[in-house]
């Protein structure tokens, strides 16, 4: 067997993708899996330039440039670029390309990989975790509407007593206009009143799509106070602000960046379940640390961690509470991780658990 004879059949056994490039980046040998890959047949390449393989004609003059001066800048590095079949389909391919030793004049060899598999894998993976933090965040508002079905019976009880009395004034051989004008305008208020509540739990429980802006976090603090008090007067708990006066902004998407801070807050109300004391407090602070980032910290007096939950506190599914799921704190870390910022546990002083979450300010 010749030597070009032997070439050949080592490159026909491999099974990913193989072509041998000139200095000018003809292709000089195809092999089969390379022919599978791109429904050429072997003969129908030899000879023509190697960039009718690709879509991206400034990224794969590289492959065409001289192969010395490839060699110095970029072997060994592989990359990632849109292949073009013959049928015209296109598939996400990952190319690495080296010098042949001992030829003259100089020839490049190429491996070729298909990654569709890796882009699905990688695309499946984010959708499941979008799902789990639409699960999480909606677990959140079950947790907090129960304080929140509370408070909507305020509004709606002052609805059908306006409404009743309306009916009353009406009903008076010499109603008083003014009066009824002032019971309907007090229907209106409380109407809104409800309704905005409801506004609020639905744009937290919603699954859109990810959008960052610069947002003042105290405001963002500050629009989930009405829902948190109504959770911390449902579970008996004193809950207290404690805002910086100036913070620069954040670049976060509002809802769910609220949905963490529900979600840590939330968690505190439940873990003060567990403790008898009358003086049982959450309190949530916001301030400017030395190292350029914005803290939100929520901190309670309970009972805290145990140091066995501790390590595996961020975890899926694992949980200290009797019909929890398991995906808040974690699905939590992975919003804030995907803002560039971190979501942390520390036990509080004198007892107690604090989780602070930290985010980079608006360069």
């Amino acid at each position: 067997m010749t030597s070009s004879q032997e070439l050949r059949a080592l490159l026909d056994a491999a099974v990913v993708g193989i072509f041998i490039i000139d200095q000018q980046g003809c292709i000089q040998e195809f092999n089969r899996a390379a022919e599978r890959l791109f429904g050429y047949s072997a003969w129908e390449v030899v000879g023509s330039n190697v960039r009718m393989l690709m879509t991206d004609p400034d990224r794969i003059d590289d492959l065409g440039g001289h192969v010395t001066t490839y060699a110095i800048d970029t072997t060994g590095k592989g990359r990632e670029f849109e292949a073009r079949r013959k049928d015209g389909s296109l598939f996400p391919a990952f190319v690495s390309v080296g010098p042949m030793e001992g030829t003259e004049p100089p020839r490049l060899v190429g491996f070729v990989q298909d990654i569709s598999y890796l882009r699905r894998a990688e695309e499946d993976a984010h959708r499941l975790q979008e799902r789990l933090t639409h699960v999480s965040r909606l677990a959140t508002v079950g947790e907090m509407s129960a304080g929140l079905a509370h408070e909507l019976n305020q509004p709606l009880a002052a609805v059908a007593n306006y409404a009743q009395a309306c009916d009353r004034l009406l009903g008076m051989p010499t109603p008083d206009i003014e009066e009824v004008r002032e019971a309907l305008r007090e229907i209106t208020a409380q109407a809104v009143r409800a309704g905005d509540m409801i506004h609020r739990l639905r744009a937290l429980a919603r699954n859109d799509v990810l959008r960052r802006a610069p947002t003042d976090v105290n405001l963002l603090v500050t629009e989930l106070s009405e829902l948190i008090q109504h959770g911390s007067k449902a579970h008996d708990v004193e809950y207290k602000m404690v805002l910086a006066a100036t913070l620069p902004p954040v670049e976060v998407d509002r809802p769910q960046m609220q949905h963490v801070i529900l979600n840590l807050v939330s968690n505190a109300f439940e873990a003060l379940k567990e403790t008898h004391s009358r003086a049982r407090k959450v309190t949530l602070r916001t301030q400017l640390l030395p190292e350029g980032e914005v803290e939100i910290t929520v901190c309670d007096n309970g009972p805290g961690i145990s140091q066995q939950i501790a390590p595996r506190l961020f975890d899926p599914f694992c949980t200290t509470k009797s019909n929890g799921t398991g995906l808040g704190l974690a699905s939590s870390r992975t919003i804030v991780r995907a803002h560039q910022g971190s979501l942390d546990y520390k036990p509080n002083s004198p007892r107690g658990a604090c989780f602070s979450v930290r985010l980079p300010v608006v360069k």
